[in-house]
């Protein structure tokens, strides 16, 4: 655990207590005068703070110094994600969160089933306990988009991961936001919306899933 995680981190007064207080004081077994690290992943600083008073189900610390410390991916990326079944997000968004992508947003595509429904307040949960032990100082970002081309008017310099002899391998120096395919792949409308050369695929004769194609092409271009 590289630190805790508090939204009130920066406070000169900590108070302590749930999930926190039981594992720093009932795992960890914690003790009086201990500095330990926290962030609240809005800034960029690490927090250090005394335990000053430990109770049976709250403890007291006290903030000592504040210290700017930015651990973040040397690049940005944005993944547009074609939403997939949640279950599969979960379990791969700790590699994406380590890995350093800046925000991911997911994209009702054609193939995209109807009735996934992604909870984005289990993704953060997901995400800050990824942070703490990856050390990551600045959460990552979700959003939705409602269609491809949508997105594309947001992020309109975007490439399209496909079956490409353009690889992405060559190109991953051009790239700041790129686009996944859900399981089915994209329809033949949704390959029309961009030019050849920003479609971009792997030198591999291999089919991945939409999951192990996201964490594949985001450590290509972050890695």
């Amino acid at each position: 655990m590289q630190f805790i995680y508090d939204e009130k981190a920066k406070a000169p007064i900590l108070t302590i207590e749930g999930e926190n207080y039981k594992y720093l004081f009932r795992v960890r077994r914690t003790k009086l005068g201990s500095i330990i690290d926290f962030r609240n992943l809005q800034d960029e600083n690490i927090y250090h703070y005394k335990v000053v008073h430990i109770d049976k189900k709250s403890a007291t610390l006290e903030l000592l110094l504040a210290e700017k410390k930015r651990v973040i991916a040397k690049k940005e990326l944005v993944l547009g994600w074609c939403i997939i079944d949640p279950k599969n997000i979960e379990k791969v968004l700790p590699a994406l969160n380590e890995i350093g992508v800046s925000k991911i947003v997911f994209i009702k595509c054609a193939y995209s089933q109807a009735n996934f429904k992604i909870k984005k307040e289990r993704l953060l949960k997901i995400l800050i306990n990824s942070s703490q032990q990856c050390g990551r100082s600045k959460l990552m970002e979700i959003n939705f988009s409602n269609s491809l081309h949508s997105f594309l008017q947001e992020y309109p310099k975007s490439f399209l991961l496909h079956f490409s002899n353009n690889l992405l391998l060559r190109k991953k120096d051009e790239i700041t936001s790129i686009i996944v395919g859900c399981e089915g792949g994209f329809s033949k409308d949704e390959i029309k919306l961009f030019d050849k050369n920003k479609i971009v695929g792997f030198d591999s004769p291999l089919i991945l899933k939409s999951e192990s194609a996201a964490i594949a092409a985001s450590s290509t271009i972050l890695l």
